[in-house]
């Protein structure tokens, strides 16, 4: 008697197979096009590896979430959760800043943007310059436009300019160096006999008014008065003597604070009342 074949049964699940395949190179298209839209090139290029070891080694999702900012600590609590052996290593924590030490000074790009735009019309009648340099933020005030000739006090009709000013510097925290520059005519008066004198008497007013009027604390501030010798412009001329009268609020750099002047360590606090040193120990060589 033949024995008859039982039918082999279709197995109707097949799809899953390519659908899954379908989805993981879907998904690694959207990373792909995450990743290329990126400012942060390095972040960029992390992700790329990630997909790369990921589709070689099967860990996929793990390695990806650890770059997209899912968290690291997430991460590899899961792959601990399955008993996964290779676990994604945790950065070191950042070292504590000691006590007393200054906020790292920020980008001045966005304060660049900000005083452009508030300062609109003063930069465009010339009242006002703003320039980006090594040393940091130079905002220039020009003589004409905030002192009178041969003096260091400040005109009132400016402090709405001054206003919008401060309201840009107490936005970072920079220190600031306000310096003070004359032309090349001497001045003798009754009150400065000099224009180093003049230079940095408006120096000093400037900080004055932007403790005392708009809250920016002095430790933050330095004074320089340069007089005639870091002209801007030609001293020939009645125009260029004009460009070189002028007080400069320097917002400064992470490369300009390298040169400034770093405030000494605290003292360390006195003992206690009632409090005794232990007595050093001696010890002394014995002869024969």
């Amino acid at each position: 008697m033949k024995r008859t074949k039982a039918p082999v049964h279709e197995n109707h699940e097949r799809w899953l197979v390519s659908y899954a395949d379908f989805m993981t190179l879907l998904f690694a298209f959207f990373v792909v096009m995450f990743a290329s839209t990126q400012a942060d090139k390095s972040k960029a290029k992390a992700v790329s590896e990630s997909v790369k070891e990921a589709l070689e080694h099967g860990t996929f999702s793990a390695a990806i979430s650890v770059v997209l900012g899912r968290g690291r600590h997430e991460s590899s609590t899961r792959q601990i959760a399955k008993g996964d052996q290779k676990d994604v290593p945790l950065p070191p924590p950042p070292p504590p800043s000691p006590p007393g030490t200054p906020p790292h000074p920020a980008d001045l790009v966005q304060s660049l943007a900000a005083l452009q735009k508030g300062l609109d019309a003063e930069l465009k009648s010339g009242k006002v310059h703003v320039q980006l340099e090594i040393r940091g933020l130079v905002i220039t005030l020009q003589e004409a436009a905030f002192f009178a000739s041969g003096d260091d006090a400040l005109a009132p009709n400016n402090m709405p300019t001054l206003s919008k000013i401060a309201d840009v510097v107490r936005g970072v925290p920079n220190q600031l160096r306000l310096e003070g520059y004359t032309d090349s005519i001497p001045i003798h008066n009754s009150r400065f006999r000099s224009n180093w004198e003049l230079s940095s008497a408006r120096s000093i007013a400037m900080l004055e008014l932007l403790q005392q009027r708009f809250d920016i604390p002095s430790s933050r501030m330095t004074v320089a008065g340069y007089a005639e010798n870091a002209p801007a412009d030609d001293n020939d001329t009645p125009e260029g003597r004009a460009h070189n009268r002028r007080v400069d609020i320097v917002l400064l750099s992470a490369e300009g604070q390298k040169g400034e002047p770093q405030a000494a360590p605290a003292p360390a606090p006195a003992p206690a009342p009632g409090y005794a040193a232990p007595p050093k120990r001696t010890t002394a060589k014995l002869g024969r």
